[in-house]
Formats: structure tokens, C-alpha cells, sequence
């Protein structure tokens, strides 16, 4: 998928029962992942007046709201039905794991079913989006 501001919105949802810490590693985990996969997401470099060089940001604003567990899974289901919407799941299974070797282990001996989602990435169709998570506050 390429992103497109005009067009798309991308939003984090956290479980609101999560702990801040597992809640920022949740948010990062899934931005590094946005900015791996979607492309056009993040812009170029910019340099300051002095020459100082900041590393390209999103061309977007990228809010992050809080749910009950239950809609994360929710809106899994929706999304995967949706070819215009991409999500990106991030598990408790996930943040339990020690190294991603670990992880590859567990996450291939469990059913999808079972595994607890404790925040997931949207980006899609603004409407779309919105219609999802227009009501969901926002971390804060």
C-alpha cells in the first residue's frame, strides 16, 4: 500500500486497560512497522537553516486513541475483510517475548483466535477510518 494524506488516515488504537510503558512500546512497535511497510508514509529529510539535517516524519498526523480490548478485535476482523484497509495487529503474546526468536516460536504454535491483541494500526480510506475510531478517545 502506498499512503496517500490526501486521501488516507492511519491511527493507533491501545487497549485502554494497558500499562503506559506496554502501552508507548505498543505504539512504537506498530509506527517502525507502518514506516517499513507502507510506503510513502514518511517523508524526506529536512535540513535546519544552520544545516542541522531531521530525519524525514509522516506526512500525516498519526493519533493514538484507546479502546476497549474487545474492539481491537473488532476492528482486526473488519480490516481483513476490507482490501482498502491495512491493519497491524500487535499482540500481548508479542510484548511477552523476550527476542524475536522467541516470538517466531510462539506466535506459529498459536491460533489467531487465541491471541490477545493489545493494540493494532489502521491506515486507510479517510471516511473509513474515521467511521471506525471517530468515537474513541485519545491517549493522553
Amino acid at each position: 500500500m502506498d499512503f496517500d494524506a490526501n486521501t488516507h488516515r492511519c491511527t493507533i488504537v491501545i487497549d485502554q486497560q494497558l500499562p503506559a510503558g506496554l502501552a508507548m512500546n505498543a505504539s512504537s512497535v506498530i509506527g517502525i512497522s507502518f514506516g517499513k511497510l507502507i510506503g510513502n508514509l514518511v517523508g524526506p529529510d529536512q535540513q535546519s537553516q544552520d544545516g542541522v539535517n531531521y530525519p524525514g516524519v509522516i506526512y500525516a498526523p498519526l493519533p493514538v486513541l484507546l479502546a476497549d480490548g474487545n474492539y481491537l478485535r473488532e476492528l482486526q476482523q473488519i480490516s481483513s475483510a476490507d482490501s482498502e484497509i491495512f491493519a497491524m495487529p500487535f499482540s500481548a503474546l508479542a510484548q511477552s517475548c523476550k527476542t524475536y526468536e522467541e516470538y517466531g516460536e510462539r506466535i506459529t504454535d498459536a491460533h489467531s483466535g487465541q491471541i490477545e491483541l493489545v493494540a493494532i494500526g489502521l491506515i486507510g480510506p479517510k471516511k473509513k477510518i474515521t467511521r471506525l475510531t471517530g468515537n474513541l478517545k485519545l491517549y493522553r
